[in-house]
């Protein structure tokens, strides 16, 4: 069961709670009134705007507050003098742990308690709705624990909706607290903790200091970076098509082949050639039909080249693995006659009816394998090629709905659709769960509970959406019987729902015009999916044609066309067809017709290789390996990016150089910690904690004895990062000595050095793909020089650097920092140091004018975060401190950052100008004192 716990409130700055640190967008203060609650009954909820939604259903003999999130949570440091290796958990005590009252928590807690008392002495009861996972029951036992409640005798209710007929109900059968939920949070958050605190120290040590492991996140960056590896690997097969277009009407076919490629020539005012939509739409017009060759003299037409056939299979994914096996694909290709598969394609095309054929050959230096030679044939359909219809074959054909949104499939689909990371996500649905204001209504709750991994809907929804269809599209697009999902993940909690509006009739255009625009496009989503999930499926009729026909009646080749028809909408009516417009059309055939062939195209196709992650794609992996739950998902795609172990390019995730080496250290020091069914076994233990009364202190340990001793031989062996060497490419140079170059790791990640360093001291930062990157100059002038200055990229993102001549040191320079925005800013003038000591370390303090006026913090941070009490100076210091900073701030004004030309970019306050461009814009395209000189000499000249 649930352990008691020590219990400190503290005014100190604590760490923030597992989960989320507030629930919903409201962030409120709110405050208690004494003698509010006298005769009523106490209700406490995570939120202010879930509290207005809930309090307008009980009615006035209930007062509903809020707790604005978790109110306690393990200690992020231990107290002076105390060295445990965990703060907050004492591993020897059975992993005893200490929670704190979270910082500025402390009104919140005193405010419930005299409402608690309030309503108990007066007769009341004391309630417990906070949300209806790990979480929520978390924060109710803490809660439950400040205000002297036994977890046991606790009136809990849980309800997957904020409606009226919810609400009565959970009121009407309340529970105790789950201790068996709540233990399973506590064992995550011990868990979490261990590896946290314990793992990310040593790689302070082997790698850099600041850096975190995480015992989710870091497997969620193994399946970036392994993915990362296996794109690096990548070597495509080769194939080829061969694609006949024939016209119904033989007349017309000579014309239409010349008439056809004038089309396939046209490009609009973006430069694009026609879309696919727009080929079959020409095609139809012309009573035309698109096919592929699949047979030739009585045998499948299939040319390829498959590559691991040729250079062995890409087993190994380490650095050398993978450089040996893009060696061996070289070799293979190294001549354009290797594995050439233009004959073939060359002489099936002539059966086909392809004349004045001409063949090409381009050497691709990026290209790998068989990609390395792009080939090409072409030629014109000749007339002495005769075809007729062998065949025509009609399916009908249907297309099921998909299931009701879970977390993951809604995170998923907001991605994909409407390009919502995976936190915007959780904030919309969020707001639309607690409750937004309907004029005339007040608050209401839109979406059942947005954090579910169930496709379970109650017998309420289906009657709902049923009665929805039946109304407003008709008989015939209600089936005979409900719908009913199983849900993907074995796991699956089916006492939850799956998310879904409230009340069908509240349609997206409904609610729209009291909605934000995020909330809308989410509203919008759910309530098509949820509506879409209980209508008939889609009717389509799948025609497949065999042409057969050629030059050769003894050689016949063999084409196929394929179309399909919508015969009748379904689900559809609501979610929309998918690919509208992209089938092609067939026109009416039977068997024996004649067409005429008008253009041939062979094509040289490669196949392409794995597609990097987006955060849909991420979301749906982590959900399938079992890797985090509904809860979780938003917070790990944020921390690995957080973290700067991955990063977004496009909308795909790219692992970074700081995200491969740790991996690759995690990975040799920790094989099971980093192991995916490991991790998803660690999951189940924790749901098995949750529904199977598993004792969590026993999973505790079970854990903790290989990891303890895993850990210090990891102290003992693991190797430093930055000791470990690889030779580059021999084409890349010293720019100082002309010797070979090494790739080596740094605090910005993988650079380039000279192999003789330290006896030469240059280096060159590398890009993606370890190629030198030359200095970027930019069009902005050093305030403390005067020269020009370069971008630079580090580990917290782009900067700018002064232009430093060898040997000069890094402070006779200076770096300006970038906004979000790309825009330069100035830096930020030197804090004044003062005689005040710092409250946690001693070490002076420093003042500095912020934007709310002047405040104190220790001259050692980050190493010290502690923070001087500038309110609770006596007036007389406050003066002669401010005084002081006048002075110095006058002795470093923020300098006036400009181009090269004597343009300002910045203001007085060293913020961004109104219009100022931003550093893409300010990129040259040459050193700027290279130009100059040349200006200079022309000038000497002239």
């Amino acid at each position: 069961m649930a352990k008691k716990t020590s219990k400190k409130t503290t005014k100190k700055t604590a760490s923030k709670a597992a989960g989320r640190a507030a629930s919903g967008p409201s962030r409120s203060k709110q405050s208690y009134k004494a003698g509010d609650a006298k005769g009523k009954d106490l209700v406490i909820v995570e939120s202010p705007s879930k509290a207005k939604t809930i309090n307008k259903y009980l009615g006035a003999d209930y007062v509903v507050l809020a707790s604005i999130g978790h109110v306690r949570d393990l200690p992020s440091k231990n107290p002076k003098g105390v060295k445990a290796p965990v703060p907050g958990v004492d591993i020897e005590r059975r992993f005893t742990p200490s929670y704190e009252v979270l910082s500025g928590k402390e009104q919140v807690i005193k405010d419930l308690k005299r409402a608690a008392k309030d309503a108990t002495e007066s007769g009341g009861k004391v309630w417990f709705a906070t949300d209806l996972d790990r979480e929520g029951e978390a924060i109710a036992w803490h809660l439950a624990e400040e205000l002297g409640i036994n977890a046991r005798e606790a009136k809990r209710v849980v309800f997957t909706a904020i409606t009226k007929s919810e609400i009565a109900r959970a009121f009407g059968a309340p529970n105790a607290i789950d201790v068996d939920k709540v233990n399973a949070q506590q064992a995550r958050r011990i868990l979490d903790r261990i590896v946290g605190y314990q793992v990310s120290p040593l790689l302070w040590k082997k790698v850099a200091r600041g850096l975190s492991a995480g015992r989710v996140q870091s497997v969620a960056v193994r399946l970036v970076v392994e993915r990362e590896r296996e794109i690096r690997a990548f070597v495509p097969d080769e194939s080829w098509s061969i694609t006949g277009y024939f016209a119904m009407d033989g007349a017309k076919s000579s014309a239409l082949g010349a008439s056809f490629r004038d089309y396939l020539a046209k490009t609009d005012d973006k430069g694009k050639t026609p879309t696919v939509k727009a080929i079959n739409a020409w095609l139809s017009e012309h009573r035309s039909i698109r096919a592929e060759l699949v047979e030739v003299g009585g045998k499948p037409f299939d040319p390829k080249l498959e590559i691991d056939e040729i250079i062995g299979k890409a087993d190994d994914l380490t650095r050398d693995g993978i450089e040996a096996r893009l060696q061996r694909a070289e070799a293979a290709f190294a001549s354009a006659d290797a594995h050439d598969l233009t004959p073939v394609v060359t002489r099936a095309a002539e059966l086909a009816g392809l004349i004045e054929i001409e063949s090409s050959v381009d050497e691709d230096a990026e290209g790998k394998g068989p990609a390395h030679w792009r080939r090409s044939i072409a030629g014109v359909a000749g007339d002495n090629a005769t075809y007729s219809v062998k065949s025509v074959e009609t399916k009908r054909t249907s297309s099921r709905p998909a299931p009701p949104f879970i977390t993951s499939t809604l995170q998923q689909a907001a991605s994909s659709r409407l390009g919502f990371g995976a936190q915007r996500t959780m904030r919309a649905a969020q707001s639309l769960y607690e409750g937004v204001n309907i004029p005339g209504e007040g608050p209401v709750g839109l979406i059942t509970y947005m954090r579910t991994d169930s496709t379970n809907l109650s017998g309420d929804a289906l009657s709902m959406a049923r009665e929805h269809i039946q109304k407003t599209y008709g008989e015939k697009y209600l089936p005979e019987k409900p719908n009913f999902f199983k849900s993907s993940n074995k796991d699956a909690q089916e006492a939850h729902e799956a998310i879904r509006p409230t009340d069908a009739a509240r349609t997206p255009e409904s609610v729209a015009k009291h909605l934000k625009n995020d909330e809308a496009k989410l509203y919008r989503l759910i309530w098509e999916r949820f509506v879409a999930c209980q209508m008939t499926p889609a009717q389509w009729d799948s025609t497949a044609v065999l042409l057969e026909g050629g030059v050769h009646p003894k050689t016949p080749v063999v084409f196929r066309a394929t179309g399909r028809t919508l015969v009748f909408d379904g689900f559809y009516r609501v979610s929309g067809v998918p690919t509208a417009g992209d089938e092609l059309v067939l026109p009416k055939l039977t068997e024996g017709d004649a067409t005429a062939l008008f253009h041939l195209d062979p094509r040289q196709r490669f196949s392409s290789a794995p597609p990097r992650y987006t955060e849909a794609g991420l979301i749906k992996m982590l959900e399938s390996e079992g890797i985090g739950r509904p809860s979780t998902y938003a917070s790990i795609i944020s921390v690995i990016q957080d973290r700067k172990y991955v990063e977004q390019l496009e909308r795909s995730f790219h692992a970074t150089d700081l995200g491969e080496v740790v991996t690759d250290k995690l990975l040799e020091a920790f094989p099971n910690l980093m192991d995916v069914g490991y991790t998803r076994e660690m999951e189940s233990e924790l749901d098995k904690i949750e529904e199977d009364h598993l004792d969590w202190i026993d999973m505790l340990q079970r854990f903790y004895g290989p990891f303890k001793e895993t850990l210090a031989a990891a102290e003992e062996n693991l190797t430093h990062a930055k000791a470990e060497v690889r030779p580059a490419p021999e084409e890349y140079r010293c720019e100082k000595c002309d010797a070979s170059l090494v790739y080596r790791f740094g605090k910005n990640g993988r650079f380039l050095s000279c192999s003789r360093y330290p006896d030469c001291d240059y280096a060159c930062p590398c890009d993606r793909r370890g190629r030198p990157q030359k200095a970027e100059f930019v069009n902005v002038r050093c305030p403390k020089t005067g020269r020009p200055m370069t971008r630079r990229t580090g580990r917290f993102g782009p900067f700018l650097t002064t232009v430093l001549e060898d040997g000069e040191s890094q402070d006779v320079g200076i770096i300006l920092n970038l906004d979000k925005k790309g825009h330069v800013t100035a830096p930020s003038p030197p804090p004044l140091e003062t005689d005040l000591p710092c409250p946690t370390c001693e070490a002076p303090l420093n003042l500095r004018d912020g934007v709310r006026g002047p405040w104190l913090g220790c001259s050692r941070f980050p190493k010290c975060r502690g923070r001087g009490k500038w309110a609770e100076l006596d007036d007389k210091k406050k003066e002669q401190l401010e005084k002081q900073l006048a002075a110095h701030m006058a002795e470093h004004p923020i300098p006036i950052i400009e181009t090269l030309d004597g343009d300002p970019l910045t203001d007085d306050k060293g913020k961004p100008r109104q219009n100022a461009p931003t550093i893409d814009q300010l990129v040259l395209e040459e050193d700027p004192r290279e130009s100059a000189g040349s200006r200079e000499t022309q000038t000497a000249n002239a």
